[in-house]
């Protein structure tokens, strides 16, 4: 439960039909199993205490009492076990016969969930046995107690109020408005179901596509228990196909045909705060569903679930390959609307050798190309100085001849001895003046050709430099549009990487290639020995860390030490904790303290669910303080 990580599991037992007896005992036994798991909502298929496929048995008083019976003692069972379970069983209640989730809690039946929608369709014939449930809950006399019965129950933890729970069965999750719709607007933050549904060619995927699409729908975790094998194969199979979804993702999912437990975390504070940023999130505007109180120890969650450490960058191969050239798209595409509404005669773009520089340059190419325009137009400006190396500056020349762009040099050296001869910095003193003095003379030179050549100065910087404000304010920091402003830097590599592998000129690939193996670095140092000097990672951290830590703050509004701890659980064979730590810090201070560069950003196209800019994603004074936060980091220093 610790920063909001509940582990769920989904259980299908081994079960014989109409055996309740041996039913009850693989229950008892998954429940002892997923409790030393640590599992602390646990759901098992529908009507598994009998099996789903009794057909007309369900009439039968001795099926429904043993069922009854069997019931009372897998809750007594549970009596020392500390979690939520649900357990899908036949009840007789006011002469009529349901299909029930009976929700179990130390010991306690606390609810009994009623199937909403019975399908009598094709192979299902539920109504022949079954009732639907009411419309609304009430509590029922069951054994001597009064009950909460009925659809859409919400169980609250007691220990932890934002921890709801609610259960739907089956089918009424295939409904046109399921039940689990209600529950989420009243609260529930973890919707569960206990299902039977029968495998026929190509229903898994269906069946996949629902439970993710519920939960994202619902912004939700869903636990999906599914009947498996020793159910009645007289007409159907059932394949035992359990998953926990997470808004719209499968965090876990049993294989088929394999009657098996699965566990995985579900996030709920990531679930409250996408809730919290959704306005079209509509909470209910009055609460009409029971809330139930149930209890489970609050206790450190250990982790098994993946995080990518490229949270920005799909892992998978075909998946980045697409998601490169949706990317490279829409920055072109967004490029494309301002040139032709500017009017503009070219476009300059300031290149370094470096990935950002060359990624705004493709950009700018495939917008040309989108405008049928000659790439002669597009003005490519090196500007070599004190710390320019022979290697940045020969891939920089080389790219803009092969991408038909005009190259234009502009040694600005000489410029700028002027400029610290009027403001009396010394050569010899390589102070932050001496850096951005630099770059102030390189955007000064950009913006002037645009200027004269009735053109706009593309903007190269990426979001993981504003971030962390790692721009010189006036200098790099401004463009007349920012084409990479919304990709961070991790992702910058691969889109090269992707037109590097896409091109057909094997010149313009090794030059790509090369720019991608060269070290992340402003230049603004002499080289030493005919190397860079400057590597902007030694000076302010890796971009990977600093990219997962800007996901998490941003996307989901993590507070530092659930960053800290998800970073140390990811990278744990990369960086020590005390580095991960001392980054985590750099990024927090530089974050605040830097937010006034993004105050005054140029435009540039949203690409991502995570920005920066102030007319969109991100409202921030640029004179908030991060005291809350650094203290919360002083406090992890004291665990290290």
């Amino acid at each position: 439960m610790k920063d909001g990580f509940v582990k769920a599991a989904a259980a299908t037992p081994d079960i014989r039909v109409a055996d309740v007896a041996y039913n009850t005992k693989k229950i008892c036994e998954a429940i002892e199993t997923a409790a030393a798991e640590h599992a602390k909502i646990i759901v098992f298929p529908e009507l598994c205490v009998t099996g789903y496929t009794c057909g007309d048995l369900f009439s039968q008083d001795i099926l429904l009492e043993k069922a009854k019976e069997a019931l009372l003692e897998i809750a007594e069972f549970t009596k020392d076990k500390d979690g939520l379970i649900f357990v899908g069983v036949p009840l007789y209640v006011e002469e009529k016969l349901y299909n029930v989730a009976a929700a179990l809690n130390r010991g306690k039946i606390l609810g009994l969930t009623t199937k909403t929608f019975l399908p009598n369709y094709g192979e299902f014939y539920e109504m022949r046995q079954f009732t639907p449930g009411p419309e609304r809950a009430r509590e029922i006399l069951f054994e001597g107690q009064q009950i909460p019965f009925g659809p859409q129950l919400l169980f609250q933890a007691d220990t932890d109020e934002h921890l709801l729970v609610s259960a739907e069965i089956c089918e009424d999750v295939w409904s046109a408005i399921p039940p689990s719709i209600q529950a989420a607007r009243e609260g529930a933050v973890i919707l569960v179901n206990c299902s039977a549904s029968d495998e026929t060619v190509g229903k898994d995927m269906y069946r996949r596509d629902l439970i993710k699409g519920q939960s994202a729908r619902l912004l939700a975790g869903y636990v999906y228990a599914n009947a498996g094998e020793g159910e009645s194969t007289t007409d159907v199979v059932f394949g035992g196909h359990n998953m926990i979804a997470e808004n719209g993702t499968v965090l876990a999912e049993a294989r088929r045909f394999k009657n098996e437990i699965i566990y995985t975390e579900i996030d709920v504070k990531r679930l409250l705060s996408e809730r919290r940023k959704n306005t079209t999130f509509q909470v209910a505007e009055e609460r009409r569903l029971m809330r139930i109180p149930f209890h489970v120890e609050m206790e450190r969650t250990e982790l098994t679930r993946k995080f990518p450490s490229k949270p920005f960058v799909p892992s998978d191969e075909q998946t980045r390959r697409i998601r490169c050239e949706e990317i490279l798209e829409m920055q072109a595409l967004g490029l494309k609307k301002r040139l032709a509404h500017t009017k503009a005669k070219a476009a300059v773009v300031g290149i370094s050798g470096g990935l950002d520089s060359t990624l705004a340059l493709l950009v700018t190419a495939r917008a040309f190309d989108m405008l049928n325009r000659d790439k002669k137009e597009i003005i490519a400006v090196t500007m070599p100085c004190f710390g320019t190396t022979d290697r940045t500056y020969q891939n920089a020349c080389h790219m803009a001849c092969k991408v038909g762009a005009t190259l234009q040099e502009v040694p600005i050296a000489e410029a700028v001895r002027v400029h610290f001869r009027d403001i009396g910095q010394s050569e010899n003193e390589h102070s932050v003046t001496y850096e951005n003095a630099q770059a102030r003379e390189r955007t000064q030179v950009l913006m002037d050709i645009a200027n004269r050549m009735g053109g706009m100065v593309i903007g190269t910087g990426d979001m993981s430099e504003l971030a962390l404000g790692w721009a010189t304010y006036n200098g790099d920091h401004m463009s007349m549009y920012g084409v990479n402003a919304s990709v961070p830097k991790t992702l910058v590599r691969y889109l090269v990487q992707y037109a590097a592998d896409e091109t057909e000129d094997k010149e313009l690939k090794d030059v790509l290639y090369d720019v991608l193996d060269t070290p992340v670095s402003p230049e603004l140092l002499p080289p030493k020995e005919g190397d860079i000097a400057q590597r902007t990672e030694d000076l302010v951290g890796p971009y990977e860390l600093h990219d997962f830590f800007l996901y998490y703050m941003l996307r989901f509004g993590y507070n530092p030490a659930k960053i800290f701890r998800l970073a140390v659980y990811t990278f744990e064979d990369i960086y020590e904790k005390e580095i991960i730590l001392k980054w985590l810090e750099t990024f927090v201070r530089r974050f605040f303290s830097q937010q006034f560069k993004r105050s005054c950003l140029p435009d540039g196209p949203k690409i991502g669910t995570v920005a920066l800019s102030p007319r969109g994603d991100l409202r921030m004074p640029s004179d908030a303080s991060a005291e809350v936060w650094l203290q919360e980091i002083k406090e992890l220093y004291k665990g290290l």
